[in-house]
């Protein structure tokens, strides 16, 4: 699966990258992130996962082929 992040949290993670590892829902994914880098876990629990540009739960199941899009909190002006 392709994983891109944004603002913030390009500061933990590479702006866009590949994951190998067998993942089942966004839930997971959640929690490996979190595990790879610890310092992200607070903006993790904050974030949307967007899976073929459509928002879904932590419940949505992955298939391991999707572009998964994390999008943290923000604020405009």
């Amino acid at each position: 699966m392709r994983i891109q992040v944004f603002a913030v949290l390009k500061t933990f993670f590479k702006k866009e990258f590949e994951l190998k590892a067998r993942i089942n829902t966004i839930a997971e994914l959640r929690t490996h992130l979190r595990v790879v880098n610890p310092d992200a876990a607070a903006v993790l629990e904050l974030c949307r996962f967007a899976v073929q540009d459509e928002f879904v739960t932590d419940q949505y199941i992955l298939t391991g082929n999707e572009h998964i899009v994390v999008i943290p909190p923000s604020s405009g002006g």
